[in-house]
């Protein structure tokens, strides 16, 4: 399988729409007012950053940042259900939302392979010999 590069047209348009997504949920949530939002849309915010910035540590741990942003909104999604407002901007949010995890995992999967692979190779020096 062709892996996608960070620099190329495919990874490049990937990681765009992974970050306007996540700043347009992001701002969705800092407009709606109230602490549990505004941490919410901050959270989503500070993602998009980690998403781009070219520090060595983020670039490293690039992965981590996917699987904690596809985490962070399957909570929100979550949490939303249980006892979110039925509105018509929250259906736009968790559509949003539904569309950043399917690209994150697009990207998970085209830049670090099996996610199953990747979790076995960080458990097995914890193995005993």
């Amino acid at each position: 399988m062709r892996r996608l590069r960070p620099t190329g047209g495919a990874g490049l348009a990937i990681r765009g729409a992974i970050v306007t997504l996540t700043v347009a949920t992001g701002w969705i949530h800092l407009t709606l007012g109230g602490l549990l939002f505004t941490l919410n849309g901050l959270g989503y915010l500070v993602a998009a950053v980690a998403m781009v910035i070219p520090l060595g540590l983020a670039i490293r741990f690039r992965w981590f940042i996917r699987l904690g942003l596809i985490g962070y909104a399957i909570t929100a999604i979550v949490g939303w259900f249980l006892m979110g407002p039925r509105y018509d901007l929250a259906y736009i949010a968790k559509a949003i939302e539904l569309g950043l995890i399917a690209l994150l995992a697009i990207e998970a999967w085209a830049y670090d392979g099996n996610p199953l692979r990747r979790l076995g190779r960080g458990v097995r020096p914890l193995r005993p010999a």
